[in-house]
């Protein structure tokens, strides 16, 4: 397993797709999810320490993990078959759960869980950005930054 940062997320053009960018932690590769609208506003809020007034379904999860004393110890990005991506949540108490990357991102923003991905979902699906587009990235980054969560239309979670 190898671990990753999450980078941020941004709208994909001109689908208007949002995706999450993972970086590998030790290695080169970037690894892009293409999420929902709900899901990415989920990541921002979380990226940016934005409390919503109610919490939102990640945040809700959070709570009921503290309420009941489950600690989340991982993030595990398991599989991509047929383009669709597999993840699971791992348990202090030894229970995995499986789950859409994009809710299990948003869970480990908010509970500072790692995140992992399999050799072969990054041997599958990650890319390597060659040192002349690290100035991209970096544009990327700065965008993360002017962004809000309500860029990405409203979520009714």
């Amino acid at each position: 397993m190898n671990q990753l940062d999450v980078v941020g997320v941004r709208v994909e053009l001109p689908n208007n797709q949002p995706i999450v960018l993972l970086r590998e932690v030790d290695g080169d590769r970037y690894l892009p999810i293409w999420i929902g609208p709900g899901e990415a506003t989920a990541i921002a809020f979380a990226q940016q320490g934005l409390a919503p007034a109610r919490p939102l379904t990640h945040d809700l999860l959070k709570n009921v993990l503290e309420a009941i004393g489950q600690e989340l110890t991982a993030v595990r990005i398991t599989d991509l078959r047929d383009g669709v991506f597999y993840a699971e949540l791992v348990f202090a108490s030894g229970i995995e759960v499986s789950a859409r990357p994009s809710d299990a991102i948003a869970l480990a923003l908010r509970v500072g869980t790692p995140i992992y991905s399999s050799d072969g979902v990054l041997d599958d699906a990650g890319i390597i950005i060659p040192d002349e587009q690290e100035d991209e990235v970096e544009r990327f980054r700065e965008f993360l930054d002017q962004i809000s969560p309500e860029d990405f239309g409203s979520s009714n979670q």
